[in-house]
């Protein structure tokens, strides 16, 4: 059990389909008895059996499942690599495929290799290595909680990049 209150919160965003991701968590929920996994699905084609799920959720909702999880596993989006991040929350990411049709083109390999690389998160690259990371994810601490706000040094830089460029 995740720390005595285990709650895995898995995310495929709300762009497309993720129905390897949900398989796959699916299966290994389904051959661990585990019963504290709930999953945001999207326009799936698969349906849980093994884990309890919905299409969507509200923004609200979203932030909600984010702040209670114990862990979240979820495809290698930044906003929801940051949403984890900023809360100091064990993430676990498989990237979308574009040969799958799960998106147009492969830039989440390079995100999750990035931040996997980092220690800012556990990487899969594909289904077959889920459930060796799921039992990593129990123990895996992130490298760091990062802030919600960008530090002051990047607005300055970036704030002469858009002046310097304007004037």
């Amino acid at each position: 059990m995740w720390g005595g209150c285990a709650v895995i919160f898995v995310t495929v965003g709300h762009q497309m389909p993720f129905d390897r991701l949900i398989r796959a968590v699916d299966e290994w929920a389904g051959s661990q008895s585990r019963n504290d996994v709930f999953a945001q699905v999207g326009r799936a084609e698969y349906r849980p059996k093994s884990i309890r799920a919905t299409d969507f959720l509200s923004p609200g909702e979203f932030e909600q499942r984010m702040d209670e999880a114990s862990a979240v596993v979820a495809h290698a989006g930044t906003g929801t690599i940051i949403a984890a991040l900023q809360r100091g929350t064990p993430l676990l990411v498989l990237p979308r495929l574009s040969r799958f049709g799960e998106t147009r083109n492969d830039h989440q390999v390079p995100t999750a290799k990035h931040f996997a690389d980092a220690g800012y998160v556990l990487a899969a690259k594909d289904e077959s290595e889920l459930p060796e990371r799921m039992r990593e994810l129990e123990t895996f601490k992130p490298r760091t909680k990062i802030g919600g706000a960008a530090s002051p040094e990047l607005i300055a830089r970036l704030r002469a990049f858009v002046f310097d460029r304007v004037g």
